[in-house]
């Protein structure tokens, strides 16, 4: 039986999948993820520093042996908004060959879009007829989708506002203040306005900020659920919150943002988000699965 790995560079980790398809659908093998903060580091000219590079060329290393473990086909390194955006990405790309002999694919937004879209409707196990919207939160940018079962994806649009990004520039305090989230919901939502959107009968939402909101507010994110667990962050500091859920501390620091970037997701498609089960990394181990398989 065929197996494929997925190695994802995002802006707050770097994560693999490794697995193989179960019944036309994916069973997964591992999963591991570091806690990189790479769009954290980068600094006020766009510059990658030299020793966050090694760094996660260091932990690709180990996360391409891991996979060679369990001895899979193929393994596809892919970078996502941080990398693509950085003034160096070149060298970080450099790098991560050097240390693990494969290249890195850097995607565009566009294609982050299709691939999160892929994922997530390929590990329904019942998919709707109808249209589908997914919402991909990242740390630097978020990605909205809307597409069938029939067609993949049919519209899509990648806004470079991020969780990593908006909380860096927008909510300086832990917890943020009120003042602070007001002032950021307009932002965001004046950027969100633009979007001129499909309406799709149902919408999940994929990627580390939702599975994280998962352990906080359940599998339905909801605009009531999602103001909740906003109060609940906004009253308390992320690592008190860090340790009642068993999260990273700098990833509680970024559910504010996330919270507010997918409420306005939601009021663009105009349909209330599910968790999802597969996102980004799903997607490109499922495309490289059916290369396989038409060879």
């Amino acid at each position: 039986m065929a197996r494929c790995a997925c190695i994802d560079v995002g802006s707050n980790t770097t994560r693999l999948l490794v697995a193989e398809e179960d019944d036309q659908r994916l069973r997964e093998l591992l999963a591991q993820r570091a806690f990189t903060q790479l769009g954290a580091a980068r600094g006020a000219d766009g510059q990658i520093p030299a020793e966050k590079i090694n760094e996660i060329a260091g932990v690709v290393a180990i996360q391409v042996r891991l996979a060679g473990e369990l001895n899979v086909d193929r393994i596809r390194v892919v970078a996502t908004s941080a990398v693509r955006s950085a003034a160096n990405a070149g060298a970080l790309a450099d790098a991560i060959e050097a240390a693990c002999g494969l290249p890195v694919e850097v995607l565009t937004g566009e294609e982050e879009a299709r691939l999160a879209f892929a994922g997530a409707i390929g590990m329904l196990p019942d998919p709707p007829r109808g249209e589908l919207g997914v919402v991909d939160v990242g740390g630097g940018s978020s990605e909205l989708v809307v597409g069938t079962v029939a067609e993949g994806a049919t519209w899509s649009v990648s806004l470079p506002l991020g969780s990593s990004v908006v909380t860096e520039t927008d909510l300086p305090n832990d917890p943020p203040s009120l003042e602070e989230l007001t002032q950021l919901r307009g932002k965001i939502g004046a950027v969100f306005e633009q979007v001129d959107a499909p309406r799709p009968g149902a919408a999940h939402a994929v990627g580390g900020s939702a599975t994280s909101l998962q352990q906080l507010l359940g599998s339905v994110l909801g605009s009531d659920a999602l103001e909740r667990g906003l109060q609940t962050l906004a009253a308390h500091r992320s690592d008190e919150v860090a340790r009642q859920l068993g999260l990273h501390p700098a990833r509680v620091r970024l559910l504010p943002a996330a919270i507010l970037l997918l409420d306005a997701a939601a009021r663009a498609l105009q349909a209330p988000l599910q968790m999802g089960s597969g996102g980004l990394r799903e997607g490109i181990v499922l495309e490289e699965l059916r290369c396989l398989g038409a060879r």
